[in-house]
């Protein structure tokens, strides 16, 4: 097995069918996945229909994995990616242009409503930054994917994905200085 791939012992049992280490795959890939899919989402219910769908791969393909090319992690991510992009690409043609507001059923409490006013202004900036800056963004500072792994996933040159992180992070300064000027004025 594979010395660079951690996973290349555990893809190997699944492939000769072991359950455990199926099961040991799951338990130990599902948060990142569900939570990558999560961000790029925004719904919780598509988020594990694609997590369900990346294990469902995971395990068709196992006995065809090969170690020596690229991690088992990124591909898991290059997967969940994947599927993310199709089912947005699948809302954009048949959903509203505009996803109306979900009030948040918690109890209320200042800090609270504070913290989740901030995430949502941070997911909507971050949802309105073009897609491939919005992807690695979430891929190096969302799952800590390295930059090396996450240009992987994206299919781009190293340098290629710092200029996207560049450009998301520029624009997304811009906006959180433009939203305190506006406070501020208030």
């Amino acid at each position: 097995m594979s010395a660079d791939d951690p996973d290349a012992a555990l893809l190997a049992r699944i492939a000769g069918g072991d359950e455990a280490a199926t099961r040991a795959a799951v338990s130990a890939k599902l948060p990142r996945v569900l939570a990558l899919a999560s961000r790029m989402l925004g719904d919780a219910s598509e988020a594990e229909d694609v997590a369900q769908e990346t294990f469902v791969r995971m395990w068709r393909h196992a006995a065809r994995w090969r170690p020596g090319g690229a991690r088992f992690d990124t591909w898991l991510h290059t997967v969940t990616l994947n599927l993310c992009r199709d089912r947005l690409r699948r809302r954009r043609e048949t959903t509203m242009p505009v996803l109306p507001d979900i009030a948040d059923q918690a109890p209320a409490v200042d800090i609270a409503m504070d913290d989740a006013a901030r995430s949502r202004r941070v997911e909507a900036a971050i949802a309105a930054l073009p897609d491939r800056q919005r992807e690695a963004i979430l891929l190096v500072h969302y799952q800590d994917l390295t930059n090396i792994a996450a240009a992987q996933v994206l299919e781009v040159s190293v340098e290629a994905l710092e200029s996207l992180l560049a450009r998301g992070r520029r624009t997304l300064r811009a906006t959180f200085a433009g939203a305190d000027q506006e406070m501020a004025d208030d």
